[in-house]
């Protein structure tokens, strides 16, 4: 016959496992999460800098250049991804873009060498944000459903680690083709 401590011995020895591998996956998320988040801010910083050389380039009218020009200075003027006045600036510049590149602009950019290497940068920064923004987004709501668990908030397995928040931004490319 077993002791009753050796059991409770096991018991409390299980449950300490399960709280650590809790908390483990829990900081490899928030570990995961801070990479997605510099990944996210290196590719809205890309799409700025295309916008940017797109409006200085002298191949679009004054009033595009202007345009473009304030919207990508506006989104490299402010602070991390994940900070909401990024939101609000990264959707003016996706704005920027649409309305800047419009059919005509676009066709007028694909004759010119030089405008047909701004637009597939233009293009390729796009396609990075989109696919960054849904790979930190995802992210963000692996880890909230870890963290909203009972388990996590009773026994405060995520440490002193802000609450992620997903980065909802209007970033649909314009139309380049």
């Amino acid at each position: 016959m077993v002791p009753a401590w050796v059991w409770i011995f096991f018991f409390a020895l299980l449950v300490l496992l399960y709280l650590r591998s809790v908390a483990g996956r829990l900081d490899r998320l928030h570990v995961r999460l801070e990479a997605a988040a510099s990944a996210l801010d290196a590719q809205l910083v890309r799409r700025s800098a295309a916008a940017n050389e797109v409006a200085h380039s002298g191949l679009v009218d004054p009033a595009t250049a202007v345009l473009l020009a304030d919207a990508a200075y506006a989104a490299q003027g402010t602070g991390r991804a994940d900070e909401s006045g990024r939101e609000t600036a990264e959707s003016a510049l996706s704005f920027a873009l649409r309305a800047a590149l419009d059919e005509d602009e676009v066709a007028e950019l694909a004759t010119n060498p030089t405008g047909r290497h701004l637009l597939e940068e233009v293009q390729a920064a796009g396609e990075r944000v989109v696919l960054a923004r849904r790979f930190h987004n995802d992210t963000v709501r692996a880890t909230l459903r870890i963290r909203r668990r009972r388990v996590a908030r009773w026994f405060r397995l995520a440490g002193t680690a802000p609450w992620p928040r997903a980065f909802e931004i209007d970033d649909a490319p314009p139309a380049l083709s």
